[in-house]
C-alpha cells in the first residue's frame, strides 16, 4: 500500500508540474514558443503582468518539492541499501531548493540571491542525488539505468547552464537541467507504483 500511495504521489506531482507550466506559458506575455525558448521557468513564477497565472507556476514548485521529500522519506528510502545519509540530505536539500524557488520569487534584487540559491540546490542537487540513488539501489536495471542517465545529462547541462548563463538560450538549458527530475518523478511513480503488489 505505501508503494501505491508514494507512486501516485509521484505521479500527480509530475503530472501537475508539467501542466502547469504549460498552462503558466500559455498565458505569459509571449508566444508559447518564445516563452519556452527564451523566458526561464522562474519567469513564469514572478508576481506580474507578464505572467498573471504566476501562482500557478509557484504552486507547481511547493507541490513537486513536497512530493520529492514525501516520496523519498516514506517509501523510495526502502529501496536505499547503500549512501542513506546523504540520500536523505540530497532529497532534502533538493527539495526544500524547489520550495525557495516558489516561495521567493526571481526578478528581485532583494531575494533574488535567495531563489538563485534554492534553484541550484534544486537543479544541482536533484541530478546528484539521481545519480546516487541509481547507485544506491540492489539493482540496476531498468529503471536504475534511467535513473543514472537522467541523472548525468541533467548534471552536465547544468553546468553548460552555469556557463552560458547570459546565453539567449539559457532557458532551454534550464528547462532541460529541470525536466530530468520532472520526468524520473514520474518514473519513480510508475516504477513504485507497478510494484505495489510486493508490499
Amino acid at each position: 500500500m505505501k508503494r501505491k500511495v508514494a507512486g501516485i504521489a509521484f505521479i500527480i506531482g509530475s503530472l501537475y508540474y508539467i501542466l502547469a507550466e504549460a498552462i503558466s506559458a500559455t498565458y505569459f506575455n509571449a508566444s508559447l514558443f518564445n516563452t519556452y525558448i527564451f523566458h526561464t521557468i522562474s519567469e513564469l513564477g514572478i508576481p506580474n503582468a507578464n505572467s498573471p497565472l504566476f501562482w500557478l507556476m509557484n504552486s507547481a514548485f511547493i507541490l513537486i518539492g513536497l512530493t520529492l521529500i514525501f516520496g523519498d522519506f516514506y517509501k523510495l528510502k526502502d529501496y536505499i541499501i547503500k549512501n542513506k545519509a546523504i540520500f536523505y540530505i540530497l532529497t532534502l536539500v533538493t527539495g526544500l531548493g524547489v520550495i525557495i524557488v516558489g516561495l521567493i520569487h526571481g526578478g528581485n534584487p532583494l531575494t533574488s540571491g535567495y531563489h538563485t540559491l534554492g534553484a541550484v540546490m534544486a537543479i544541482l542537487g536533484g541530478n546528484v542525488l539521481l545519480i546516487l540513488i541509481s547507485r544506491s539501489m540492489a539493482d540496476f536495471k531498468g529503471f536504475q539505468k534511467l535513473t543514472l542517465a537522467l541523472g548525468v545529462v541533467g548534471f552536465i547541462v547544468f553546468w553548460i547552464m552555469f556557463f552560458n548563463i547570459k546565453s539567449v538560450y539559457m532557458p532551454v538549458f534550464e528547462r532541460l537541467s529541470v525536466y530530468t527530475l520532472i520526468i524520473w518523478s514520474f518514473s519513480a511513480g510508475l516504477y513504485l507504483y507497478g510494484n505495489a503488489n510486493n508490499d
